[in-house]
């Protein structure tokens, strides 16, 4: 099992915070090609004139940059980040030029009550611009191995 922090080892409240991944042009036009090829994740021209107003990255291109900025975060759990559900909201979209950071906080943990050599995590991971302007805020549960 990979080593990390264990069900014991963290607290409600606890908070990691991790950055920075830069978004370029690039980058956006390239996942979205790949994943989600929608004018305003392809198009800097065309996507002037759609609801985003200029070029703008894929969600789940945030998602993407998001989990890999949790897995090199301090919060390193054993056996790995493995998500067992959740939700998240885009409340701004990401764009070429932005430099994205998060902020993970636990907010409860909840041991298992058929699986005793586990327990759930539930965390709020926020990922920031720049300028502090909220992107996406994700609410996860993530399975945590006890000692």
């Amino acid at each position: 099992m990979i080593d990390g922090r264990r069900f014991e080892d963290i607290a409600v409240g606890q908070v990691f915070e991790h950055g920075e991944i830069a978004v370029t042009e690039e980058n956006v036009v390239a996942f979205a090609r790949q994943f989600d090829p929608q004018v305003f994740h392809l198009d800097a021209e065309a996507a002037k004139d759609t609801f985003f107003a200029g070029l703008a990255a894929s969600g789940w291109h945030t998602a993407a940059l998001t989990m890999r900025l949790i897995v090199d975060s301090g919060l390193r759990l054993a056996g790995g980040i493995i998500g067992a559900g959740g939700s998240l909201t885009w409340p701004r979209p990401t764009r070429p030029g932005d430099v994205l950071s998060i902020r993970i906080e636990v907010l409860e943990l909840r041991p298992s009550r058929s699986k005793p050599e586990r327990g759930t995590l539930k965390a709020r991971v926020t990922t920031r611009n720049q300028h502090g302007d909220e992107l996406q805020i994700m609410t996860c549960d993530l399975l945590v191995w006890r000692r």
